[in-house]
């Protein structure tokens, strides 16, 4: 597992290089608070309810398919890495958050004193120190497995609350899969992933709803140019507590891994076909 340390005690991410055509990217796992920036926020924020929990855990069998993973050490409180740089929205009109947070899900504040919200000169530097390096690595990653197979893919792993009003109506679906509306991976690859979503016993999907895919989605599935994203928002019931203090459950978790298994079969498979087109096993794959 590759560290990226710059200057601070704590890696600003952990990365791990595959043998095998796939990205998997995590950049809201992290739960590290720089003490310059944990010692200005409230005791709810401390807490950093908003993170994508156990995501590492949840997906550990990627590792033995060969995957490459990229995970984030520092909370999205910290910097949001799925964020465009120059903080815009990337749902117009809804209610989002910044690129440099300054309330949480619940639209409570982060920050005990409103002279403690970071000034444009702080949000610079933390851009710099921990945005920057995750997503030179991202790329880099992803330019070396598309020179390697021919094709990349990446997967970029979420997790959220079920019920949040801020951002959706009602109980958001268990699989929001996201491809920017079909613009970030191969529509036949997006079509067959949701089949595979919608087969998970108890458990609702969606392609392009809520969540299309934030901006490492965005940015990075181009594919004209051999290097296709996709999105996962997984709901967090499915797979633990969405309360403090958020335990992994374990028995949960094991009703969901065999579909997770199978997407990431399916993009696996996708990859490997390189430049040749959507691999023939895939579309055999689609009957079943």
């Amino acid at each position: 597992m590759h560290q990226a340390n710059g200057n601070h005690a704590c890696p600003s991410y952990l990365f791990h290089q595959g043998s095998a055509p796939l990205l998997i990217s995590m950049p809201h796992v992290g739960t590290h608070l720089p003490p310059a920036i944990a010692e200005r926020l409230t005791a709810g924020a401390l807490q950093v309810p908003d993170t994508d929990w156990h995501l590492e855990r949840l997906y550990a069998f990627a590792r033995d398919m060969g995957a490459s993973i990229l995970m984030a050490t520092h909370s999205r409180y910290v910097v949001d890495l799925n964020r465009p740089p120059d903080g815009a929205s990337l749902y117009p009109g809804q209610n989002v958050t910044g690129l440099c947070p300054v309330d949480m899900f619940d639209e409570q504040p982060l920050y005990a004193d409103n002279g403690h919200t970071p000034s444009d000169a702080e949000i610079a530097r933390r851009r710099q120190a921990y945005w920057q390096p995750y997503h030179d690595r991202l790329g880099s990653e992803l330019a070396r497995l598309k020179a390697e197979y021919g094709r990349a893919v990446l997967w970029d792993a979420h997790s959220i609350r079920s019920v949040l009003p801020r951002f959706f109506e009602g109980r958001l679906p268990d699989f929001n899969l996201g491809t920017a509306d079909g613009k970030s991976c191969d529509p036949a690859l997006a079509q067959r992933l949701l089949e595979i979503a919608g087969q998970a016993p108890n458990h609702s999907s969606v392609l392009n709803g809520r969540f299309k895919g934030g901006y490492i989605t965005r940015h990075y599935g181009q594919p004209e140019q051999g290097v296709h994203a996709v999105q996962l928002e997984l709901t967090q019931c499915s797979y633990m507590q969405e309360a403090l203090p958020f335990d992994y459950l374990p028995e949960r978790a094991a009703q969901i891994q065999p579909t997770l298994k199978r997407l990431l079969e399916t993009v696996l498979e996708f990859g490997q076909a390189g430049g040749h087109g959507l691999a023939s096993g895939l579309t055999r794959g689609a009957a079943r």
